[in-house]
């Protein structure tokens, strides 16, 4: 009888093992890890950005300090945009979503006014200090560009799973997962575009 019940446990065991292989358990937790890994990677990059803005701030203030109120500016767009507390959870919320991507979409366009005024200063634009910063900034947002682009593919690969028979049984009823907020063609005209920065 006692080995009636171990057959028995183990053929449920490995009847449940072969179900959730087959229900694409496994793959959609690793679609999930992989947005995560991809949407750090683009957080990471605009953390780089901020750093570098604030840089580039001090520098062009040396050069420029009655532009104050574009100075202020960019200050309180970078406070904003990395004021907004970031986690894996941002991902299952399409509000939070939405406005970290308008911090950012602000702090771009902010950012491009602060490089507009170097063009009023040729002293500045000669500065060694500002034109490193200046190819930082550039390379970070060619960065971020690329960190997108991996995440969007990531996500669409994730959404594909979460929404597809039969996975989407597992996605729903086991795993509770749903699909993740993507970038907007919207998003990508104001936050993907880099601002000018070559003089």
């Amino acid at each position: 009888m006692g080995s009636r019940i171990s057959i028995f446990a183990t053929l449920a065991i490995t009847v449940v093992f072969a179900g959730l292989s087959g229900c694409g358990y496994n793959d959609l937790q690793g679609l999930d890890e992989d947005t995560k890994a991809a949407w750090s990677e683009v957080v990471n990059q605009y953390q780089r950005r901020a750093d570098l803005i604030t840089n580039l701030v001090a520098t062009v203030k040396g050069y420029a300090a009655h532009e104050q109120e574009t100075l202020e500016g960019v200050v309180q767009a970078r406070a904003q945009a990395t004021g907004i507390q970031v986690t894996p959870d941002t991902l299952k919320d399409p509000a939070a979503f939405e406005q970290f991507q308008k911090a950012q979409a602000s702090l771009t366009t902010s950012l491009g006014r602060l490089i507009a005024i170097a063009e009023n200063y040729p002293n500045l634009k000669a500065d060694q200090n500002f034109r490193d910063l200046q190819s930082q900034l550039e390379g970070t947002e060619n960065r971020i560009a690329v960190a997108r682009k991996r995440y969007i593919e990531k996500v669409a690969e994730y959404n594909k799973g979460v929404r597809y028979f039969p996975t989407n049984l597992t996605a729903k009823f086991l795993l509770h997962l749903e699909e993740k907020p993507n970038f907007t063609v919207a998003d990508e005209k104001a936050v993907a575009k880099p601002p000018e920065v070559k003089f």
